[in-house]
């Protein structure tokens, strides 16, 4: 990440303030920089407010992706929802159904406790998926995406070309991405190629 010129140590952190979309009823947003913070960002309600804080030297592009995965997970936190397997497997239905002309048929859909390295995972000679117990709780087109990611499985193994064009059916693909890997950045978590829907055979 590149330095912020407008903050060095010894200087008070830099906010702004924007509108989210919503119009003016809507929660502001309050970014905070601070020369003290290196790595984290964290995020909380102030009254109206939504404050974020961030690394001093982050650039805007960074702010911007770092607000949008925060809002979601306040968003979520707020919501609390957690999908039983029974809704589970009817949302992998759906999602079949929608994006990939019900081809897609799993066996089984559920959650484990057991997959930290990886938010989700398929067995295609099965058709069974299984969906990390990390992601109870985000919002819903994050649940969906690591759903379609693996119901994609089921018709086309590995990661290839087809595999992602597969996936580009999906039209939040590249948030929903964004956000998971803004989770794993912020929780420090280490970083596992293939980590989302590896094939097990």
């Amino acid at each position: 990440m590149s330095a912020d010129p407008l903050h060095t140590a010894g200087t008070p952190p830099r906010s702004t303030t924007s509108q989210p979309p919503g119009g003016p009823g809507a929660n502001a947003i309050e970014v905070r920089r601070s020369a003290r913070r290196r790595r984290t960002v964290s995020a909380y309600r102030e009254g109206d407010r939504t404050i974020v804080l961030i690394p001093a030297r982050m650039s805007k592009a960074e702010e911007q992706r770092w607000v949008t995965v925060m809002l979601d997970k306040l968003a979520a936190q707020e919501s609390k929802r957690v999908f039983g397997d029974a809704e589970l497997g009817e949302r992998a239905e759906r999602l079949s159904a929608q994006f990939f002309a019900g081809r897609a048929r799993p066996a089984s859909v559920r959650w484990v406790t057991n997959q930290n390295t990886r938010w989700g995972s398929c067995t295609p000679a099965e058709g069974s998926i299984r969906l990390s117990h990390r992601l109870q709780g985000m919002p819903d087109y994050v649940v969906d995406y690591v759903l379609c990611h693996e119901l994609a499985h089921l018709l086309v193994p590995g990661h290839g070309p087809d595999f992602w064009r597969l996936l580009e059916a999906y039209p939040r693909t590249e948030r929903a991405r964004g956000y998971l890997e803004g989770v794993v950045a912020a929780g420090r978590l280490p970083h596992v190629p293939g980590a989302l829907g590896e094939r097990e055979d």
